[in-house]
């Protein structure tokens, strides 16, 4: 039986690494094209040009920067033998799916956002989101012939931008500022050893952050629609501050109060606290 063939474009970035492994450990025939970083993936074939990697394959991923992504796909989709599949994972997907849209008929072209990092070892139970283009019930079933025992949810352009600005953006812009504020802590020391749990969960998810590139951030806070969440978040800092200053108790306990009456109404509150413990737990072992 003939493997299948699927090129990754952008395979010597962190998603590009993982994508090469997972597939090659799926049975296709892989190559990876990078104009930028060197492909350290083992077991794939490795091409100088960005058009020969596609001719002749029948999937092209591709794990590039956000910004840089519409461009590459008006570049190689007109090369794209018939019947291919183009497979774009960006962060943002209201730029990109107007680029998608004018794929020529040719090829098939599949937008997913993966919910997960490079760090993961099993696609089971991962979030894959699956943005439609064409046809969503086709594009759905060829993603999950390719990501077996992930989890699929299918949401819109807009939609997906929306959701992201609080998932991604608002968790990756408040770790962003507090990793910045911490890096300057001159008796860090000393802080890590009066650290109780909570200092110890979030200062490890904002180290754990850091690790991505610059690139991948500044995409992630810059979706125009983080805007609306990040103007909540200033907004309601500075009202906090303020009730505090001027001795308002009230009006502090009664955001607190609110807060945890809606976020009981989907979450046992004393359930997320036991799980935080444990994760330490596990975490310190």
């Amino acid at each position: 039986m003939t493997k299948k063939k699927l090129t990754i474009i952008g395979a010597g970035g962190q998603m590009g690494s993982w994508f090469a492994k997972y597939f090659v450990d799926q049975g296709f025939d892989v190559t990876g094209y990078d104009s930028e970083k060197e492909i350290t993936a083992k077991n794939i074939s490795i091409t100088g040009s960005l058009v020969s990697g596609i001719l002749k394959t029948d999937y092209v991923v591709l794990c590039t920067p956000t910004r840089r992504t519409p461009e590459i796909i008006r570049l190689i989709a007109k090369e794209m033998a018939r019947g291919t599949y183009l497979i774009e994972i960006s962060s943002e997907k209201s730029k990109v799916m107007t680029s998608l849209l004018k794929v020529p008929n040719k090829a098939n072209p599949i937008c997913i956002h993966p919910m997960f990092g490079p760090g993961i070892r099993t696609i089971r139970g991962q979030n894959i989101i699956l943005i439609p283009v064409r046809d969503a019930q086709k594009e759905l079933t060829v993603i999950k012939s390719l990501f077996e025992g992930a989890n699929f949810v299918t949401i819109d352009a807009a939609e997906h931008d929306k959701k992201i600005a609080v998932i991604l953006g608002l968790t990756h812009l408040l770790n962003l500022v507090f990793a910045n504020i911490v890096s300057k802590d001159e008796k860090m020391m000393l802080t890590e050893k009066m650290s109780g749990t909570t200092f110890r969960v979030q200062k490890t998810l904002a180290e754990s952050i850091m690790t991505e590139s610059p690139e991948l951030i500044e995409t992630i806070i810059a979706n125009p629609e983080i805007r609306r969440v990040a103007e909540e978040l200033w907004k309601d800092i500075g009202r906090l501050l303020t009730a505090v200053q001027e001795s308002k108790t009230d009006e502090v306990i009664d955001y607190i109060t609110s807060c945890q009456e809606r976020l009981s109404q989907h979450t046992d509150l004393n359930n997320s606290y036991k799980r935080l413990t444990k994760m330490v737990k596990a975490v310190e072992k």
